[in-house]
């Protein structure tokens, strides 16, 4: 095999692991956000161990977001050099990577120290309780945001392949 031919095979190659990454990171935050916490909260009967576990979650999903970000903006770059930052594609994972940066180390921190300050009572039968909705909302805005430009991605990640 010549040289050309690897090359397009290896072109080939990171082009469908860069699809496998980008449904990877939406599909995963989209499974924790909007299919396993609504069904922990729906179905465990202590709201606190359902908030617990959908935390782990988010964080999961968030790490696993950080890497997959980490990933096609290399790829991007790799592909496309410094025009790259001319292309939508590359500002829609900077935006969303950044937003999953506010939301893991911003976002949730902020809400597990009101969860703390609340003890030994439940963060939503307490004093902290107004200020825990406020800040869980924004957190949760912060995800739908993410959540509509993980859709726009997509279709964009997509679209190149087909």
């Amino acid at each position: 095999m010549n040289t050309k031919n690897k090359l397009k095979k290896m072109k080939k190659y990171f082009n469908g692991l860069t699809v496998l990454v980008a449904s990877a990171w939406v599909g995963g935050m989209w499974a924790a956000g909007y299919i396993a916490a609504p069904v922990l909260f729906q179905a465990l009967p202590d709201k606190a161990l359902a908030g617990m576990v959908a935390g782990k979650l988010f964080a999961v999903a968030a790490y696993m977001g950080l890497i997959c970000a980490l990933y096609l903006l290399l790829y991007f770059y790799l592909a496309r050099g410094k025009e790259v930052l001319r292309q939508g594609i590359f500002w829609i994972v900077v935006v969303m990577m950044t937003l999953t940066l506010v939301g893991q180390f911003g976002m949730q921190p902020l809400l597990a120290d009101l969860k703390l300050q609340a003890l030994p009572q439940y963060v939503m039968e307490s004093p902290y309780a107004g200020q825990f909705r406020f800040w869980h909302g924004v957190s949760s805005i912060i995800f739908l945001v993410q959540s509509l430009l993980g859709a726009v991605l997509l279709l964009k990640v997509f679209g190149k392949k087909s």
